[in-house]
């Protein structure tokens, strides 16, 4: 009897065109409803937008005042109101929160500096460390990409020892983030040190979300042609003897 790979690696007698067919079917739609969670993951479109209206705020303010503190107050005073909406909705603030601390980072190293660049120097920063990061879970064998999905598709990190095709396709998904996400500092910190903050300013609210939505885009290709995720089995008492 042939034998044919089923997704995950294992092996089972090769089914009839029907079953092959509903089977495919079965591995497709599991495969989509593992990529759809990229958007899910990265905080959806509000999540985007909390992280890219405070940086518009910041430069509009700063032309129309010319006070870095000014503009740095109304940037936070934003960002914290979207920490409020979220806690009203009792919704999730992991992403607002943390686009809270970066604007109040920027916020107050800008106004002890006096100089408006500064503030989004931790962004930069930020935008650096993250692309290092990823690289170097790539390099180690522990994905970022697959890292974050994991607990939001059920499968855990069941992709590391038994499903090879998703590790693989976890490992692309993170190089394409370091390719896409690198593009942004090095357009970034040269504007950067030239303190023209106008041009900075207005690149760093363009360059926020495209390259977001590509790099999930990219993930999202990856991820339906990868082996749908293995749940992961929770630890069940054993039977007493």
């Amino acid at each position: 009897m042939s034998v044919s790979n089923l997704p995950g690696g294992e092996t089972a007698a090769q089914l009839d065109p029907v079953d092959a067919a509903a089977e495919e079917a079965a591995r497709k739609a599991a495969s989509k409803e593992a990529a759809d969670t990229v958007l899910k993951a990265f905080g959806g479109v509000r999540g985007m937008i909390d992280m890219t209206l405070p940086g518009l705020v910041f430069i509009v303010t700063y032309n129309l005042t010319h006070q870095v503190s000014t503009s740095a107050w109304a940037a936070l005073g934003l960002s914290a109101l979207f920490v409020v909406a979220r806690l009203a909705k009792r919704e999730t603030i992991q992403h607002a929160f943390s686009g809270v601390f970066g604007v109040a980072l920027g916020a107050w190293i800008s106004m002890k500096s006096g100089k408006a660049e500064d503030f989004y120097l931790p962004g930069l920063l930020w935008n650096v460390g993250y692309c290092i990061a990823l690289a170097t879970s790539a390099l180690v064998r522990w994905p970022m990409i697959g890292v974050m999905l994991g607990p939001i598709t059920g499968e855990m990190f069941t992709w590391r020892k038994e499903n090879p095709g998703r590790l693989a396709a976890y490992t692309k998904a993170t190089w394409a983030w370091v390719v896409i996400m690198g593009l942004k500092p090095l357009v970034l910190f040269p504007l950067y040190f030239t303190h023209n903050v106008n041009l900075l300013g207005w690149l760093k609210v363009a360059l926020g979300i495209p390259p977001l939505l590509l790099a999930m885009y990219v993930t999202w290709q990856i991820l339906l042609k990868a082996p749908p995720p293995i749940k992961a089995q929770l630890d069940e008492d054993e039977p007493a003897e």
